[in-house]
């Protein structure tokens, strides 16, 4: 069974077995990442987000009355420009998940964008700078 990605790229969909593993892998979510962002945004009192609100993508944090939606992107599973280095093993199928994941968030957040949302997105990395992701959040929430 092949997968049309929004770029026309097609991967073949895995075997039941490999599957089963990478929905072991993904079971935990990016946990760590959103709860860094949360001591965060905690630490610099920048209160009133919500989580698990229905909107398209699923944004990790969302500030609905400022209309600020916030990913918190891993680094390996989106193809961070600065530290992904990608898998040799299978390497024609990672190249294509990633390239489909990158598509697939570029496509979600114009979405989010027209309608009327300001996009900020954070990458795992980026979580250890705590003040700089800060004054990130805090400066799109004053610019609403």
């Amino acid at each position: 069974m092949k997968i049309q990605s929004p770029k026309g790229a097609k991967y073949l969909v895995t075997s039941p077995e490999r599957s089963r593993i990478m929905a072991s892998v993904r079971s935990a979510g990016n946990k760590s990442t959103e709860a860094g962002l949360a001591e965060i945004l905690r630490a610099y009192r920048l209160a009133g987000w919500r989580r698990h609100q229905r909107l398209p993508g699923n944004p990790d944090f969302v500030y609905r009355r400022q209309r600020v939606a916030i990913f918190v992107d891993g680094c390996f599973w989106h193809g961070c420009p600065r530290c992904y280095a990608p898998p040799t093993a299978n390497a024609d199928f990672w190249k294509q998940k990633f390239a489909y994941n990158r598509a697939r968030d570029r496509r979600l957040r114009r979405h989010l964008r027209a309608l009327g949302w300001r996009v900020l997105s954070i990458w795992e990395h980026s979580l250890r700078n705590e003040a700089s992701v800060a004054k990130r959040v805090a400066r799109a929430l004053s610019d609403r």
